[in-house]
């Protein structure tokens, strides 16, 4: 509707998982990153968790593009399923046909086709979206699933992406050898408010007409999609989508606070509060530090983002202080 108002080819702002507009901030490259050193090197099971909206599905099908050689991929994203619904559904989107019959039947079949492949030269790649909907039981199951192996190498590399909740479910005591199993575990933090600024700027010039910068949305404006979205990518989309619309509505070529403001006010969402206390880099005086196996300050490369869990406990060790 507002596209050749302002010299674009399309929306740029749809949260359809289109890879054109993956952006590369340091941590969905670091997770792409991650997911792709690890299925290479048949590291076995890969999580990547984030809160909704974060851009996990964006970064799923980014890899789905970025995957080299020959890969089979089954991709599954209804997870309210029980274990032998799962086989099924992995055998289904693997196009394997199979005779239905018990969970070590279709677990047999499943496993002659992961030989097969195997000895052809191929991988195979569980992707499960949603991830968190699964049981412990089901999860349990994919553990048993990761056994399939030869003495040299797993026969399918699973990742599961997944809401936070998906990172409490594995602290649950029946889930520790499949938490032990875990290869790559990255979590996917919100952008900072450079990094809103890039998407922003990145998303415009990927829809454009001519490829060519867009600066349709000035610094002020950015401020507030920023404190709106708190950096969620699909709230900024959101936002940003909805001031296009009333741009053209009232032929303003340049979106400014004003009209961003009227756009957020006119929202069923809120805008976020700012945190009370800024994320920060790893803490030289935490009980952990010193046998820190991540240890590196992220703070120096511009991000917003703790290094682990132990480091985002700063404040609160340090409230006395």
């Amino acid at each position: 509707m507002y596209e050749q108002f302002y010299n674009l080819k399309e929306k740029p702002f749809n949260n359809n998982p289109d890879p054109k507009y993956f952006y590369p901030s340091p941590k969905h490259q670091e997770a792409l990153d991650r997911l792709i050193y690890a299925i290479n090197e048949h590291k076995g099971f890969v999580i990547i968790t984030g809160e909704i909206g974060s851009g996990k599905t964006t970064v799923c099908r980014t890899l789905l593009n970025k995957l080299g050689g020959k890969k089979e991929i089954a991709l599954i994203t209804n997870t309210h399923l029980n274990a032998k619904e799962l086989l099924m559904s992995i055998l289904e989107d693997l196009k394997v046909p199979y005779k239905s019959g018990t969970k070590i039947k279709l677990l047999s079949q499943l496993n002659d086709y992961l030989i097969k492949k195997m000895e052809n030269g191929e991988d195979v790649v569980l992707i499960i979206d949603e991830a968190q909907n699964l049981t412990p039981s089901v999860l349990e199951e994919l553990r048993m699933l990761s056994n399939l192996e030869t003495d040299t190498e797993k026969l399918i590399q699973i990742v599961l992406m997944g809401q936070p909740q998906l990172r409490e479910k594995l602290k649950l005591k029946e889930l520790e050898q499949l938490k032990q199993r875990v290869a790559v575990h990255y979590h996917l933090y919100p952008l900072t408010k450079e990094e809103v600024f890039g998407y922003v700027d990145h998303r415009l010039k990927t829809a454009s007409s001519n490829g060519s910068d867009h600066k349709i949305f000035d610094a002020q404006a950015l401020e507030l999609v920023f404190k709106f979205s708190g950096g969620i990518p699909r709230l900024v989309n959101y936002a940003c989508d909805n001031a296009l619309l009333s741009g053209f509505v009232y032929e303003r070529n340049n979106i400014d606070k004003a009209l961003m403001k009227e756009v957020i006010d006119e929202s069923h969402l809120k805008l976020k509060e700012e945190p009370d206390t800024e994320p920060t880099h790893c803490c030289v005086q935490c009980q952990y530090h010193h046998n820190c196996i991540t240890k590196w300050t992220r703070a120096q490369k511009g991000e917003e983002q703790f290094c682990c869990e132990a480091c985002a406990k700063y404040a609160a060790c340090h409230q006395g202080q």
